[in-house]
């Protein structure tokens, strides 16, 4: 199961990551701009994808995925954290922070994690 704590450890461990609150969420944001949050009304993580995924993920899984009202305008996903699985959690925190990273900060890290064994 998903918790708040293994999603913090998870985000915080990329680059120029820093924990915020937006809405009354904890969220996580780089270069000024939110990779993802944690819905205190549903309990659950809040993932940036592209609507075609999201829709897409709702309708092969909605056992995990789902979305609301509020959040349907918006290219986010929420997920229920005793079912969501790790190894998409940790891909979607990564590429959505990709995307939103300085580019500096990108070569910095991938240049470490070519020098890493």
């Amino acid at each position: 199961m998903l918790t708040l704590d293994m999603l913090r450890d998870i985000v915080l461990a990329l680059p120029d990551v820093v924990e915020t609150k937006s809405w009354d969420a904890v969220s996580f944001k780089v270069n000024n701009k939110a990779i993802l949050f944690w819905n205190p009304t549903h309990d659950c993580p809040v993932f940036k994808v592209p609507f075609e995924e999201r829709d897409f993920l709702i309708e092969v899984d909605p056992d995990t995925f789902f979305t609301t009202d509020h959040h349907r305008p918006w290219p986010l996903i929420l997920a229920r954290p005793e079912k969501v699985d790790i190894d998409w959690v940790r891909a979607t925190v990564e590429r959505t922070w990709r995307k939103q990273a300085r580019k500096a900060t990108l070569r910095a890290y991938d240049a470490q994690a070519n020098r890493d064994p």
